[in-house]
């Protein structure tokens, strides 16, 4: 309920009790639970009346609440039952203490069996602690005394104690000042009106001799209403009040310059299942009441509108003053229905939204973090970042705090800003990032703020002043407005009482803050089901819509009054019981659409019924979330599968054609001209084209061409630059794999990581931290090594590269982080280790105990698993940092707490140690791999096992396999990475092996290490003969190979075969930055040169099979091999 209704049940029961209507008031108390009122509280204790006070207290607690409220009823429940003993009822006594009391055997059994002792005693008062008891009004003072102690101690009476204080009569005095408003916008206002009702609005009837009569001075309008009809009294109660405009406050002022030009900036979105009911104050956007001075004409142009309004009292005829709806020349065949792109994300997308001015530009946020920016005529994912926490130092405590305890976070909201030069992305947890979007598709940090204490619930961006603001709303009921450049908060607006989930940019003269909870509306007026996911304003800002999916599956998609406050107009076409949560769009100012039923549907905005449906071809979840781009020519839809697919009407294809054109043109050549105009002359009109871009020579293939649909339409298809395809030859691909080879160090960037020792064991383990600004490697002498980059002149920024040495790191007492080692050889031990989300601990084996380290003082902090078994393999759960699952050499896995120092679980279905962990939150399972050469899946509910399978040896290759094997999630949490000295393979949820590669040709060498990079595109593999492979992640297609001559100094490279990574390490951050953890202790970082920033190029797509790479032959490529050590 909103905070006006709030106040409006206030006004009621004030207006009750001063008409003396006692019950119906304490009834409406109980029911609304807003106001207790102690009084009439005390009124039935003392009166004995036992159910009354129960019922009355069920209005605002319950027994299982909280101790304050168990106390309370057992209290009360208790004083009962020795009354029923007091007046020897011992039926009663019986029936209060089985129907009553026993719910509290649960909490205290031996209170119980004492309560239940007194039914076997003459007087209660044997009992020692009854002693005292005395009679039956006294006893009832003493516990009234106690209870209301408990009442004002337990938090959900809080704020319901005390009557907010306002002037007597207020509800007929707020009646007094609406009459007096209707009468001075009556056209003809009589100096002494007769109004008779309020059930209907007042008008005075026109006088006969047509001219108008001055307003009345202050009076009441109101007489007395005989109650013989059945309703109270209205006598007037007060002087008539004057009425003036309401003064402009934050909310109605710094709103005035919006930007109306951009159909999307008005649409928010919450998150699923947390969003509710819209609500509008719709008197903060016009305040054109009229003042009370007499003799003055009131009526403008708007003044007028409202007037007739009033007087016809037709409100689903109602529009702004001055929006008309004029009939657009848009057909069905305008709506994009047709799928000409599919996008693989390849995790859950959880919002859209298309650029601005590039109009195939979308950005994606998705479940895990992520997001990416695709150009949908070229499929290219041209930018992608994984969340991180830029600058945790300067986060909050309950932001640290949450990170620490579940580092899961999710992208609730990312939108262009009006002119497409930023981007903001609102996450599930306390944080808003925004980036600078650079022409080339490159996104460069711009601010980061703590907004909100829990979820960053909706963002969106508005101009006040002629400066650009960022809106966001959150989980602690709160608004607030920061400085888009610097991240600086200007406003903040309180007074919510439930989370803001959602907010909207007005293009008229306010902020509209829309804020939802079960109950229902929390401002005005409610929206059917009381629940609401999107709003939407039409292109021209005239037309407001809502849509909203209620818990129990009911949808509804409307079009609003604004003024009113009333639903304008309601579609239909939606399945009885939603199976998700609908997303809907606007487009054109005469479309709406919805994903429901794993369809889109389409409605004409002036229509109720549905227009038409597309299926998409298929593969759309239950509820699609969809998004229009600017022109309504592209319709972006999500699929189940973790991609999105395109859709295009008539003129999205002929754009994405012409795109397709000039990429095939700049192919052929050099651009004659870099800052020439877009060729649109053959094209016909086109409007809206951007200023020409500043093109980046390092990257000249990324410029995103500025184009718009409008004027394409009516244009001739055959007016459109026949260009053809260039394909490239044979020759071509050929040299271009040549190039994928790199067997020097001229070619790609690498640094060996200094060391002071100097006879350095073997890197078993080597992982980045999750800010990734150092890399720490555990040797298998048991001893840990961690390196910092450091803020510098030529490395300003910090972060990880192969240009600039890192920092050997140590703390000032010289302490090394040495794993326990059971007194046994570490050297034969098998090494693990996980590193906790916020790099603030790190945990680790080598055979003996597991060790807890400080990563800031390298301190032990405790110590757990002694064995035997050893630990082979750790990792954290998902949700819980507390929650570790353990890998043992005795082939079992154990799920242990270390808070509590106890294991939960022990799971059994290996054969041999455990070599692998891989937890998937959104599957909610942990896979386990082990030496066996076996995959398992384990439920993280009950932890039992729900399916295993052998991998399969590859084809040249006959027996069991046997060895190491081990498992990692990709982004998607869907397809799992397995990795045996045999094969590379992708397997999914199932553990259905969908590819697999087997070394050979180029990369002949057992696999030794292998790894996703962190965008989840490439796959990077090390081999025994110390060669590196880049694939394709999707395909497991080769991209390129790194011979070890290319990254191991020729002063160190030691003879074939006898140095090769144990472990290859990926950036957080970086997808092609790659780290070696090598057989003779040392450490290089690996990336590719600024001038060619990734890793060969895309092999061929029409070709199954793996390109063979043709070079001169190298000193490594035909080195022995060596298996790895197991």
């Amino acid at each position: 309920m909103s905070s006006l209704s709030r106040e409006l049940v206030f006004l009621i029961l004030q207006f009750l009790d001063e008409e003396k209507f006692k019950e119906t008031v304490h009834k409406l108390e109980q029911e609304s639970g807003f106001y207790f009122n102690m009084k009439h509280f005390e009124d039935l204790v003392q009166g004995g009346e036992w159910d009354e006070v129960e019922k009355y207290l069920s209005g605002f607690t319950k027994v299982e609440d909280n101790r304050y409220s168990m106390k309370i009823f057992f209290e009360i429940r208790k004083q009962k039952y020795l009354e029923a003993l007091d007046r020897h009822d011992r039926t009663k006594a019986v029936e209060i203490l089985v129907k009553d009391l026993k719910v509290f055997a649960s909490f205290n059994e031996e209170l119980f069996k004492e309560i239940t002792q007194l039914l076997t005693l003459e007087n209660f008062r044997q009992n020692e602690q009854l002693s005292k008891y005395g009679d039956t009004k006294s006893a009832r003072n003493i516990m009234l005394l106690e209870l209301k102690k408990l009442i004002e101690a337990n938090p959900l009476f809080r704020d319901k104690l005390n009557f907010p204080p306002f002037k007597a009569s207020r509800l007929r005095t707020l009646i007094n000042q609406s009459l007096n408003w209707q009468h001075q916008l009556c056209k003809n206002p009589r100096p002494n009106p007769d109004i008779k009702t309020l059930f209907t609005d007042h008008s005075c009837a026109a006088p006969t001799n047509g001219a108008r009569a001055p307003p009345p001075a202050n009076g009441p309008l109101v007489g007395s209403i005989p109650k013989s009809a059945g309703f109270p009294p209205m006598g007037a109660h007060a002087p008539f009040q004057p009425l003036v405009s309401p003064s402009p406050n934050a909310i109605a002022g710094w709103m005035t310059n919006a930007n109306p030009s951009l159909p999307h900036a008005a649409v928010a979105q919450g998150p699923p299942g947390l969003v509710q009911a819209p609500n509008t104050a719709a008197f903060l956007k016009h305040p054109r009441t009229p003042t009370s001075a007499p003799g003055i004409d009131y009526q403008s142009a708007d003044s007028e509108h409202l007037m007739k309004r009033m007087r016809v009292g037709q409100p689903d005829e109602v529009s702004f003053s001055g929006a008309s709806h004029p009939a657009n020349m848009y057909t069905q065949e305008d709506l994009p229905k047709q799928v000409v792109r599919t996008l693989n994300q390849g995790s859950n997308v959880m919002s859209l939204d298309f650029h601005p001015v590039q109009q195939t530009i979308l950005l994606v946020g998705t479940n895990v973090g992520d997001i990416a920016v695709w150009e949908v005529g070229s499929r290219e994912r041209i930018a992608h970042k994984t969340f991180k926490v830029w600058d945790i130092g300067s986060c909050t405590l309950p932001l640290q705090a949450a990170l620490m305890k579940d580092a899961a976070i999710s992208v609730n909201r990312c939108l262009w800003s009006p002119d497409g030069n930023i981007l903001g992305v609102a996450f599930s947890k306390h944080i808003v990032q925004t980036y600078t979007f650079v022409p080339n598709g490159d996104l460069r940090q711009q601010a980061e703020i703590d907004a909100h204490i829990g979820g960053v619930n909706d963002i969106a961006f508005s101009h006040p002043n002629k400066t650009l603001s960022i809106i966001t709303c959150g989980d602690d009921k709160l608004i607030k407005v920061w400085d888009a450049q610097t991240g600086q908060k200007q406003y903040t607006f309180e007074g919510h009482e439930a989370p803001v989930y959602s907010v909207c940019p007005h293009y008229k003269e306010s902020i509209q803050a829309w804020l939802y909870d079960c109950l229902g509306s929390r401002v005005d007026y409610d929206a059917p089901g009381h629940w609401c996911t999107t709003m939407a304003y039409s292109a021209d800002g005239t037309r407001l819509f809502s849509c909203g999916t209620s818990k129990e599956g009911d949808s509804h998609l409307v079009e609003w009054n604004e003024t009113e406050g009333a639903i304008k107009r309601t579609y239909n076409g939606f399945r009885k019981r939603s199976l998700g949560v609908v997303q809907f769009d606007t487009t054109r100012n005469r479309f709406l659409a919805a994903g429901d039923e794993f369809l889109v549907k389409f409605w004409d905005m002036d229509s109720t019924n549905i227009l038409t449906t597309a299926d998409c071809d298929g593969g759309l979840p239950a509820s699609p979330r969809l998004r229009f781009n600017r022109e309504g020519s592209l319709l972006a839809v999500t699929t189940s599968d973790n991609g999105i697919k395109i859709l295009a009407n008539t003129d999205g294809q002929r754009l994405l054609r012409m795109l397709e054109s000039r990429a095939f043109e700049g192919s052929r050549g050099p651009p004659q001209q870099i800052n020439s105009k877009p060729p649109i002359v053959a094209l016909g009109p086109v409007s809206n084209v951007s200023c020409p871009i500043a093109v980046n020579a390092e990257r000249p293939d990324r410029i995103l061409p500025a184009v718009s649909t409008s004027g394409l339409a009516p244009m001739d298809a055959s007016r459109t630059p026949d260009v053809k395809p260039r394909i490239t030859d044979e020759s071509e691909k050929v040299k271009t794999w040549k190039l994928a080879d790199i067997v020097d160090n001229g070619h790609l960037r690498a640094l060996h990581l200094s060391d002071t020792d100097t006879n350095p064991s073997k890197v078993v383990r080597l992982l980045y931290t999750n800010n990734g600004i150092a890399l720490l490697a555990l040797g298998s002498n048991a001893v840990h090594k961690l390196w910092k980059w450091q803020r510098s002149d030529r490395n300003p920024n910090g972060k990880s590269t192969a240009s600039v040495a890192p920092q050997l790191w140590q703390p000032a007492n010289g302490i090394l982080m040495t794993n326990d080692t059971n007194d046994g050889n570490p050297e034969e031990a098998t090494a693990c280790i996980a590193l906790s989300k916020n790099d603030s601990y790190v945990m680790s084996a080598s055979g003996g105990k597991v060790s807890l380290f400080n990563m800031m003082t390298f301190k032990v902090m405790t110590t757990f698993m002694a064995p035997p078994p050893a630990a082979t393999f750790l990792a954290f759960h998902p949700q819980d940092n507390n929650i570790i699952a353990i890998g043992m050499e005795d082939s079992t896995i154990q799920i242990y707490n270390v808070r509590i120092d106890d294991v939960k679980s022990k799971l059994k279905g290996h054969q041999k140690k455990i070599t692998g962990l891989a937890f998937s939150q959104s599957m909610n399972v942990l896979v386990s791999s082990g030496a066996d050469a076996q995959l398992c899946v384990w439920s993280i509910d009950g932890w039992e096992k729900k399916k295993s399978r052998y991998i399969q040896p590859p084809a040249n290759r006959s027996g069991t396999l046997v060895g190491d094997t081990r498992v990692q999630f990709h982004n998607d949490q869907t397809h799992l990475l397995v990795v045996h000295e045999s094969q590379l393979a992708i397997y999914d949820g199932n553990l259905e092996c969908l590819r697999s590669w087997s070394p050979r040709d180029a990369l002949p060498a057992p696999i030794s290490s292998a790894i996703y990079s962190c965008d989840g595109l490439l796959v990077y593999a090390a081999f025994c003969d110390g060669a590196i492979g880049v694939f394709e992640a999707e395909s497991l297609r080769l991209r390129c190979r790194i011979a070890p001559s290319a990254y191991i100094p020729p002063s160190i490279l030691p003879g074939p075969g006898r140095v090769y990574p144990l472990v290859v390490a990926a950036h957080p951050v970086e997808p092609n930055q790659i780290a070696l953890g090598m057989s003779d202790g040392k450490v290089h970082v690996v990336e590719p040169l600024d001038a060619d920033p990734k890793w060969g190029t895309a092999p061929p797509q029409d070709n199954g099979a793996h390109p063979a790479i043709s070079a001169a032959p190298s000193a490594a490529s035909n080195q022995a091999s060596d298996q790895p050590t197991r």
